[in-house]
């Protein structure tokens, strides 16, 4: 495929992106017009394709796959594409539904679009993308560029021991995604975006999912899930600025994507300010027609050794052995036993594989899920996890040569690590703040 056919426009798409956030971040009450063509550019569906070919992910309703397309040929993929927008002939495709055991027994349901509307969508990100990260709040971490589940919980941990805020409110939210309502959310794009071909096409990729709800799966879906919360996130900016007490803040709201925690401490001038953070939050989520799950949204008191979960790991306040507070982050037990189930599985699967074919197959897994939980005091669990996993190992290759036993005194864990090159790094790493150039990805 030739890629100098779709980069020819008067500017890159990098240069483009750079420009929409700086007018963006210097004028917030800029409404943008003049986006369509962009979206429709080939060096913008070229990128848009390669990041939905990077994601992988299976085929949607028309089972068309990656393989297809490229055995067919990119270049008229793309460009039936864009000629189909130009004309505003494009029409999407109903996703197709797929449910993902979520951990806890139940199920999580995906829609997975066809490649097609994945491509559509990642143009559609590409471009409107910089324009709500110049306004999204520092409150808010998931899906944006540069920013990770690391930073929120270190925001949440800054929280409790910096500016020692003790009662938490770990919120949950009833089917967020499924219950954002279209004509809310459009009105909410429309503040900062005039072109009406933008408008209409981000219409017609969500009404083809339904009457309501952004489907999980999409590339467009993370970018405007954050767009509809984005004014819960500014009453909550405001609202640890106006809380300011010795120079700390006794409100301190943290979100990555729909989950939510908020630390409270006391205040001279609101004794009842934990009740009117709650009564707020409410009327702010009514607002908006999304439903607090009231069974699973709880105030903690970690003076109480009350202790909370937030993105994977739980957390509570202990005392270090010389007598200071300290916030524990430790992986969640389920997190760690659904980690054991899929090796387990893998394992039961692996039938004949040599022992070198099952570790490259365990690998990915035992890596994504360590280098995850490895910037909170997983060492226990990162003890448990790897001697598990070895011995499951070790009793495979015991059963490959028909005995019984785990062969410690037939292989060495040098063996094992080394030569057979089972994953071994389960060292803890603490967070780290992302670097100005990270942050700024898009307007670098």
């Amino acid at each position: 495929m030739r890629e100098d056919r779709l980069t020819t426009p008067s500017i890159s798409l990098q240069e483009l992106r750079r420009r929409i956030y700086q007018k963006a971040k210097s004028e917030k009450d800029w409404r943008f017009w003049g986006l369509y063509v962009h979206v429709h550019r080939l060096d913008t569906l070229w990128e848009a394709y390669r990041e939905a070919k990077a994601n992988g992910g299976a085929s949607g309703v028309d089972g068309r796959t990656f393989q297809d397309i490229e055995r067919e040929g990119v270049e008229e993929f793309l460009l039936g594409i864009q000629e189909e927008m130009r004309s505003q002939t494009y029409r999407p495709m109903a996703s197709r539904e797929v449910e993902i055991p979520k951990g806890d027994g139940k199920m999580r349901r995906l829609k997975i679009p066809a490649i097609k509307d994945r491509v559509v969508q990642g143009a559609l990100r590409l471009i409107l993308e910089p324009i709500f990260e110049a306004d999204f709040r520092e409150n808010t971490l998931g899906y944006r560029p540069g920013r990770s589940c690391a930073e929120a919980l270190e925001r949440v941990g800054k929280a409790v021991m910096k500016y020692g805020l003790t009662d938490v409110i770990d919120v949950d939210l009833k089917s967020y995604f499924d219950g954002i309502r279209h004509h809310r959310l459009l009105a909410q794009v429309a503040k900062r975006v005039m072109d009406g071909k933008v408008l209409w096409l981000i219409k017609k990729t969500l009404k083809a999912q339904g009457k309501k709800g952004v489907p999980q799966g999409g590339p467009l879906s993370p970018l405007l899930a954050n767009v509809y919360l984005s004014e819960v996130d500014a009453v909550f900016e405001k609202a640890e600025e106006t809380t300011q007490w010795k120079g700390a803040p006794r409100v301190v709201y943290t979100r990555f994507a729909d989950d939510i925690a908020i630390a409270v401490g006391s205040h001279p001038r609101w004794p009842r300010l934990l009740e009117h953070v709650i009564r707020r939050l409410r009327e702010e989520l009514e607002r908006l027609e999304v439903t607090l799950n009231l069974e699973k949204t709880k105030v903690v008191n970690l003076l109480k050794g009350e202790s909370f979960a937030y993105l994977g790991f739980d957390r509570r306040r202990v005392m270090t052995r010389k007598g200071k507070p300290y916030l524990l982050m430790t992986p969640r037990l389920k997190k760690r036993t659904v980690l054991l189930k899929e090796i387990r599985g893998i394992i039961r699967m692996a039938g004949r594989w040599t022992v070198e074919e099952l570790i490259q197959e365990l690998n990915p897994k035992i890596m994504g899920w360590v280098n995850y939980f490895r910037i909170g005091n997983a060492h226990k669990a990162f003890s448990y996890v790897r001697d598990h996993i070895e011995r499951q190992v070790r009793r495979f290759a015991m059963r490959q040569k028909q005995r019984q036993g785990f062969g410690w005194k037939r292989w060495s864990k040098q063996v094992v690590y080394g030569e057979w090159g089972l994953f071994h790094d389960y060292q803890v790493r603490y967070w780290k703040p992302p670097t100005e150039s990270a942050l700024l990805s898009i307007g670098a």
